[in-house]
């Protein structure tokens, strides 16, 4: 069921997840076109989250924009205060000092593996300073062997920090590690089924990336209506590796998917491992904090595997 409407609001908006957006040139979408998707969300009862980029945008804009409940996400070089999520790159992160952003803002940390492997202790002291983090490993997809294992070195790592940065109440929140302690159901990106994106061409689109990937992969318009081709495939009853998994904070994104294995409903090896090494360390990360009074009766479950592929035949 569609819950959130994306909207793109310029070719450079910001990323927030593991695209890269390459464009440099702006293109603001059409006023018009943006009143067209803000209605669509009025008539669906959706919930719109506002993409920006790096500039201020016209007051015109801002108008619109403001005359419906909305979640702004922004680049952290934007500078607004008024931000629900603030995007990192990995440099501005460590560099900024005050994090001054509105009570509640949640913080987004886009990195590559170059970037984890050689700062991930000043990541580490980011949690220090947040509520929360969520910190998003933008090139999974080159992995190799050496990198996975790397990788869960520094998985265990951040499990151990913030056990250290426990304070008997609060748990530092890195989605990494505390998602899937809190989690029973999977709580994935979900693009083309709990969400849409509204590109700045005043088209429908299942999530940013496919449209900076190709703009001819329309899903449809505000005025038309949503037309997604194969829609089923993006639904997780339809992902039969998925489906059964337990890594419930995996995100499971149908564009890595298909830039992967070709197939949005099936992940590639990476993805899988990653998010198994997780909640792996996830489980004990829950028993450390069990130990100390916290999740009573919750249970992660031990496996023998990180790859579900490895073991397809239990899932049939």
């Amino acid at each position: 069921m569609l819950q959130y409407l994306i909207i793109l609001l310029d070719d450079t908006s910001v990323s927030f997840c593991h695209y890269e957006n390459k464009k440099t040139e702006r293109r603001l979408i059409p006023l018009n076109d943006l009143k067209e998707g803000i209605l669509f969300a009025m008539k669906q009862n959706l919930m719109v989250q506002f993409v920006y980029p790096a500039y201020e945008l016209p007051e015109s804009y801002q108008t619109v924009i403001e005359s419906i409940d909305n979640h702004k996400i922004q680049p952290a070089s934007f500078g607004n205060t008024d931000a629900d999520v603030v995007v990192y790159t990995c440099r501005e992160a460590i560099s900024e000092t005050g994090f001054i952003h509105k009570d509640g803002a949640a913080f987004v940390l886009r990195v590559n593996k170059e970037e984890l492997f050689a700062g991930y202790t000043e990541i580490l002291l980011l949690l220090k300073r947040l509520n929360r983090l969520t910190l998003v490993v933008t090139d999974i997809e080159t992995f190799r062997k050496e990198d996975v294992e790397r990788y869960g070195e520094i998985v265990s790592t951040f499990k151990k920090g913030i056990m250290e940065q426990f304070d008997g109440e609060s748990i530092p929140q890195l989605n990494l590690l505390t998602d899937r302690v809190r989690l029973d159901k999977m709580n994935n990106c979900n693009a083309g089924v709990g969400n849409i994106t509204l590109a700045p061409n005043g088209k429908f689109y299942i999530c940013p990336a496919f449209y900076l990937e190709d703009e001819a992969e329309a899903a449809g318009n505000p005025v038309d209506g949503l037309d997604i081709p194969n829609k089923q495939l993006y639904k997780l009853n339809y992902a039969p590796l998925c489906r059964n998994c337990d890594a419930f904070h995996c995100k499971r994104c149908v564009w890595l998917n298909r830039k992967t294995t070709l197939e949005v409903n099936t992940p590639s090896h990476e993805q899988c491992v990653t998010a198994h090494l997780e909640r792996n360390m996830s489980r004990m990360l829950l028993k450390e904090l069990q130990a100390k009074g916290l999740f009573p009766g919750k249970e992660i479950k031990a496996i023998d595997y990180t790859d579900p592929f490895e073991v397809k035949e239990r899932f049939q």
